[in-house]
Order: structure tokens, then sequence, then C-alpha cells
């Protein structure tokens, strides 16, 4: 069967957010980081431990153990504290590439977090709807962590 009549907005997607923590940039970065490995968490709190290696060509990925697990993508770029990013299919397992940006900086108060994904390919209609909340959910992990550890 020929699918035809796709649209480009069919193929593509973008999100973008900005999230304002009140924490120093190097205790925001360092919490990004914990949010994405081993505290990384899907809604409910539901536990979903990550691994990442945070140095450039390492593995973003979930380890479910016995040689098992979902990779989801390669640290494309790392400037510490200021940006990470990967690339890669990340929760996709489809023909569909990702690249995900934080960029963070200092500011009044705290620290800035620029956050980018956007993605080409063919996205399953279900991960497109929940997608935006599920980094909403992530990011929002990652600023609690931070304003948390701030205040110790």
């Amino acid at each position: 069967m020929i699918t035809t009549g796709i649209r480009i907005e069919d193929l593509t997607l973008s999100i973008a957010e900005e999230i304002h923590v009140r924490a120093p940039l190097e205790t925001t970065f360092a919490a990004l980081l914990e949010q994405l490995g081993p505290f990384n968490a899907v809604a409910d709190d539901k536990p979903m431990p990550m691994k990442i290696e945070p140095w450039p060509g390492g593995r973003w990925y979930r380890d479910l153990g016995d040689g098992n697990g979902h990779f989801w993508g390669v640290v494309q770029a790392i400037k510490r504290p200021t940006l990470l990013e990967i690339t890669g299919p990340l929760f996709m397992s489809y023909p569909a590439v990702s690249n995900v940006q934080y960029r963070l900086s200092q500011v009044e108060g705290g620290t800035l977090i620029q956050f980018r994904h956007s993605a080409m390919g063919l996205i399953q209609e279900d991960h497109r709807k929940g997608v935006t909340g599920g980094w909403a959910y992530m990011n929002a992990g990652a600023k609690k962590r931070a304003e948390a550890a701030r205040s110790r």
C-alpha cells in the first residue's frame, strides 16, 4: 500500500520550552544530568531510570539489565554548564531522528533553561500528542531537583 498526501507537518515535530530555575547555573546543569539519568521518571512519578554518559559521543539509554534496553541517543555536544545536545531516536522505535537541546544561561535570580526538541520522520500520532507533556514533566523534575539542591 502506498500512502500519499503526507504533509511536511506530519513528518516534523518542534517543541520549545523555557524553564526558570531558582538555582545557580552549575547546580542546574548537574540536576539536569541527574534527571535525564538515574532520577528520570514518567508521569505519576513512576521511575524510569536512564543512563547518560556526559561527554561527546556518550550514550543516553535505558538499561533493563541482562544486555537489554533501549537506546535513546548520543551526546552530540556538551559544554558544561551551558549546553547539552542529544541526537537520536529517543523513545521512537521507528524511522525518526531527534535533536534535543538544553541551553542554560545565568539570569537574575537563577538559571534560564531554553529547551528545544526537533524531530523528523514517521512520527506516530500518540507520540506527537504525548511528547509535550512528557518533556514538561521531565523538565519540571530537573527544576525541582536543582532548586532543592540549592536550598541545602
